[in-house]
């Protein structure tokens, strides 16, 4: 019942009901609404199909190291990330004073976005996990990183940023709301949503708290760690050449850890005096449409297995074309005897 009304109480006297939000999105940029829904459109289409194609690629791939399955998993968390949060962005655009939005679909949208993204954070700490044994213990690499911990590692991320992510919505929606119903957001983001929250003292921000400790601090640490066993065996090679391949084989995660974390650190472990609307939606912006942007160019520019896997998708690709071309000739053909 907690997602069928939601009470907001104004001036501590009367109460009302509500089942719906309003996004409020760039209203404040009504003047630039065409060129943004345009920019938007195009990043959204360009991010969807290169995250499309390195997943169909790898998936096609009958052999994947542990890396590869990884990056997979990663491919369709973004895949999955920018559906969440682009389209009802998009609307927003199109609709010249924000987009309305049900207490379902805002609590849906919340708990999606925050287990993908919990989600993406585990991963890249098993991704880290990955780089440590293939170069502290290139011996063991196989029988450590063995189909069944890929599989256990694949499944564990997803159910514990879930988890993670339900309670977390359960809880803020729970909340009593005191203003305006109008969300100065272009999606429901949890501080925007907790803007909105009549809860005194700091029962918000430790929901938000407990929340970034869970999803952003433990995998933090766990690539920290990964990456503190890494440069202590790193001190050990004596060769140039043998740091410089083991810092290219890192050099891909850790760009896509700094993309990822930046924008979520800016965002959710800050003081709540730090707010503001604007700077939220713009750093937002870079978060849910660049990032997911830039992540197959850094690993199709940076790991060469995916850039031969590709090369033979895409080969495998001219060669059925060429194939149904000849079909079509010769149906030709005989239809003309």
């Amino acid at each position: 019942m907690w997602l069928r009304e939601i009470r907001f109480e104004r001036d501590n006297a009367s109460t009302g009901a509500t089942m719906e939000f309003l996004l409020l999105g760039f209203s404040e940029l009504l003047h630039l609404r065409v060129l943004l829904f345009f920019i938007f459109l195009i990043v959204h289409l360009v991010t969807l199909a290169g995250n499309m194609m390195i997943f169909v690629a790898l998936v096609m791939e009958p052999s994947r190291p542990p890396m590869l399955f990884f990056l997979c998993q990663l491919s369709a968390i973004e895949l999955c990330y920018t559906l969440v949060i682009v389209p009802k962005a998009l609307l927003g655009l199109a609709a010249a004073g924000g987009s309305a939005i049900s207490v379902l679909g805002c609590a849906a949208q919340m708990l999606l976005f925050v287990a993908l993204g919990g989600t993406e954070c585990f991963l890249l700490a098993a991704m880290a996990y990955d780089l440590y044994v293939a170069i502290c213990q290139p011996l063991r690499y196989a029988a450590v990183m063995g189909e069944g911990l890929c599989l256990r590692l694949a499944l564990t991320c997803p159910l514990a940023a879930f988890a993670a992510a339900l309670g977390l919505t359960v809880a803020v929606f729970r909340l009593p709301f005191c203003q305006s119903c109008c969300i100065d957001h272009f999606f429901c983001d949890v501080p925007a949503v907790l803007r909105l929250a009549c809860a005194q003292g700091y029962a918000a921000e430790l929901l938000l708290l407990a929340a970034c400790v869970l999803l952003l601090l433990l995998p933090l640490l766990l690539i920290l760690a990964s990456y503190l066993c890494i440069a202590v065996a790193l001190l050990g090679v004596t060769s140039a050449v043998g740091r410089g391949k083991a810092f290219s084989t890192c050099i891909s995660h850790l760009a896509i850890t700094l993309l990822h974390y930046g924008c979520a650190t800016f965002i959710y472990i800050r003081p709540k005096s730090s707010y503001s609307p604007t700077r939220d939606k713009v750093v937002s912006l870079v978060y849910t449409n660049i990032t997911p942007l830039m992540y197959p160019l850094i690993y199709s520019l940076r790991n060469k297995e995916i850039r031969g896997i590709l090369r033979k998708m895409l080969r495998r690709k001219k060669i059925a074309q060429v194939n149904w071309d000849t079909i079509a000739v010769v149906m030709c053909v005989c239809g003309k005897f």
